[in-house]
């Protein structure tokens, strides 16, 4: 596999860019997650399409990392737009049932598989933006948080945020590291503890998200961002996130099998079982 930006030589350029006109749009899609790749801007849209909630399974990890391998693979891309095919929901965050009365290896596959999301997206070479088209809570909040750029769709119904502590479940030192550096110590702290969901506008106030915008302006608005962030030289700005991100990942890749099996004693305990299955009773009776 390709080794995250934190311990990669830098990309001097990228091929140049093919004029208009001669290059199609790509495809490679797969069950959960649409990608499409214009080769002539250089722009790719991956949209989650895992329904009902885009739930971060293990499947869809692994499909969401391969996915990123491959367009950091491709000269032709140089940035990436996040969001979901699914109205009123980007992403409800880690798949419960993955973690609830399964082997202990199979969460040992599962936690690596989301580490290696988070490797991945947070250390990429590529612009990446989040177009947060709905709700976005846990897991869903650390693939919005870890891009370089969030723009969320301007309705108060919306929430996102990293709310494990309403299941009883403890961020990972990483979620924790990635919203701190997006959000400032206080407000991460305080959000964390209390797991809390912040409606977007209080989301724009503490800096959780970028900016607001109509839902219908949503992909427009990713678009013109992305414009102005590739306007950069790859290198210079590939450079500059390296350096502002590294300490993080290498934390985490120094402490990948710790982190692991902290998270099997973690949530093989019966009071988090227990709290996981009345979580889901409770999720049962919702629908």
């Amino acid at each position: 596999g390709v080794l995250p930006l934190c311990c990669q030589p830098p990309v001097w350029g990228r091929a140049p860019q093919q004029p208009p006109g001669l290059a199609p749009r790509r495809a490679f899609s797969n069950n959960k997650i649409k990608v499409e790749l214009d080769e002539s801007s250089g722009i790719a849209m991956m949209k989650f399409k895992s329904p009902p909630v885009n739930s971060l399974s293990l499947d869809f990890l692994t499909e969401f990392s391969i996915s990123l391998e491959k367009l950091e693979n491709d000269r032709a891309c140089r940035g990436v737009i996040i969001t979901s095919a699914i109205p009123k929901i980007f992403s409800s965050g880690l798949d419960i049932t993955e973690m609830c009365g399964k082997s202990v290896e199979h969460y040992a596959e599962f936690w690596r598989a989301v580490q290696e999301l988070w490797l991945r997206l947070y250390g990429s070479n590529m612009v990446t933006v989040a177009a947060v088209n709905g709700s976005s809570p846990a897991g869903g909040c650390l693939v919005a948080l870890s891009c370089d750029y969030r723009i969320m769709a301007e309705n108060p119904k919306f929430s996102i945020g990293l709310n494990e502590a309403q299941l009883g479940i403890v961020a990972p030192f990483w979620f924790k590291d990635t919203f701190v550096n997006v959000v400032g110590q206080r407000i991460a702290e305080r959000s964390l503890q209390l797991g809390s969901l912040h409606p977007a506008p209080e989301a724009l106030k503490l800096g959780l998200v970028d900016e607001l915008v109509p839902e219908e302006k949503l992909l427009e608005k990713a678009s013109a961002v992305m414009a102005q962030w590739l306007a950069l030289p790859d290198h210079a700005r590939q450079l500059t996130k390296s350096m502002m991100r590294k300490a993080v990942l290498d934390r985490l890749v120094a402490h990948r099998e710790e982190d692991i099996k902290y998270f099997i004693n973690f949530i093989s305990k019966e009071s988090i079982q227990k709290s996981l299955r009345m979580y889901m009773e409770m999720l049962k009776k919702k629908k």
